[in-house]
C-alpha cells in the first residue's frame, strides 16, 4: 500500500486545485484504475462531476456521485461525498480532512498551495507512515 501527495505548486493548479483531482482522475482511468474519490461535501462532489464533464471533447471519463443512480459499481469514477455508503476501490483520491483507513491499494492526497493549509496534511503523511505505508511526494 502507498500513499502519494500532491503538492500544488503551478499557478493553473493554484487557482483551481480541483482541476489536478480532474488530472489525476484523467490519468487513473487511462491506466484503467477505478478510482473513488472522497469529496469534503457535497458541493465540492458536484463541482468535480461538472468538472469531469468538461475535460474536453476528448477527454470523457465515464462518472458519478455516489447515491444517485443504482448502479454504482459500474462507474469506473465514483464521487463520493460524506454520508454516502461506498464500497472502497484499489484507488482513492482522498479531499477529506481524515487520512483514510484501510480498503486501498493507493491513496493521492491534495495537498494545497497555502502554507497555512498543509500541517493537516504532514499529520497525515505521518500517519500512513506510521500505518506502514510507502509514502512520496509528487510537486504540481
Amino acid at each position: 500500500m502507498r500513499a502519494d501527495f500532491y503538492l500544488i505548486a503551478k499557478p493553473r493548479f493554484r487557482d483551481e486545485p480541483l482541476r489536478l483531482v480532474c488530472e489525476l482522475v484523467r490519468k487513473a482511468y487511462a491506466a484503467q484504475q477505478w478510482t473513488l474519490v472522497l469529496a469534503r461535501d457535497m458541493a465540492q462532489a458536484e463541482m468535480l462531476d461538472d468538472m469531469l464533464w468538461d475535460m474536453g471533447e476528448d477527454a470523457y471519463i465515464p462518472h458519478q456521485i455516489a447515491g444517485t443512480d443504482d448502479e454504482d459499481d459500474e462507474a469506473p469514477v465514483l464521487i463520493a461525498a460524506p454520508g454516502a455508503d461506498t464500497p472502497m476501490r484499489a484507488l482513492v483520491i482522498n479531499l477529506r480532512d481524515a487520512a483514510v483507513d484501510g480498503g486501498f491499494e493507493r491513496v493521492l492526497e491534495v495537498v494545497p498551495a497555502d502554507d497555512s493549509a498543509r500541517e493537516p496534511l504532514r499529520e497525515r503523511w505521518r500517519h500512513y507512515k506510521a500505518a506502514g505505508l510507502e509514502v512520496s511526494k509528487h510537486d504540481m
